[in-house]
């Protein structure tokens, strides 16, 4: 059995304008902890992550305790969001029909197809490893969705707020045969 254990980021800095170098707060930086304390009682043997450093840097401290190196995948970046792209309206039809896009943003089916690629690629080479990815909400979300059709707007918006959040999938092969929320941490933007 192969088990992934998905780390959504802890809290960034919202007021930092470039999404892909948005750092985590004061708060994110001690939350992270609570990452590394759950993930190092368990056997990691690799870990994969957003290029985005909030991601990276949410698992950074445990894959030092491990003296492990942090593999980065530009495919497990967050969706690209384009104009006005976060209000709830936004967010629902894009739940309600993953081929949708604001102009300039990405549907969250192409979000879920380059997510899936790469973790199919990884449970092919890391088979009965343990595995630890660093992603996004949205990011997750869509992975949640793909093995969990029911998976969708209600779910995305529960988890949302969850910085950091932990949650394995277990594989058999690249089967999804369980499920398992280790972490969830409340924090607002």
């Amino acid at each position: 059995m192969t088990s992934v254990y998905f780390v959504r980021h802890a809290q960034p800095d919202k007021s930092w304008e470039d999404d892909r170098t948005k750092p985590l707060t004061p708060v994110g930086l001690l939350d992270r902890k609570e990452v590394t304390n759950l993930l190092i009682k368990i056997p990691i043997d690799c870990f994969f992550s957003s290029p985005y450093k909030r991601s990276y840097d949410t698992i950074v401290e445990c894959a030092n305790a491990f003296g492990l190196p942090i593999h980065t995948d530009e495919r497990f970046r967050e969706r690209q969001s384009g104009e006005n792209g976060h209000s709830i309206e936004l967010l629902q039809k894009r739940w309600n029909d993953f081929n949708f896009c604001e102009k300039g943003g990405e549907s969250l089916g192409s979000v879920q197809s380059r997510n899936i690629e790469a973790l199919n690629e990884i449970l092919l080479t890391h088979k009965d490893k343990n595995i630890v990815i660093g992603t996004h909400g949205t990011a997750l979300s869509t992975i949640l969705n793909y093995y969990d059709p029911s998976f969708g707007y209600e779910d995305f918006n529960r988890i949302r707020y969850f910085m950091p959040y932990i949650i394995r999938l277990d594989f058999s092969g690249a089967k999804n045969i369980g499920k398992q929320e280790l972490l969830m941490v409340e924090r607002k933007y």
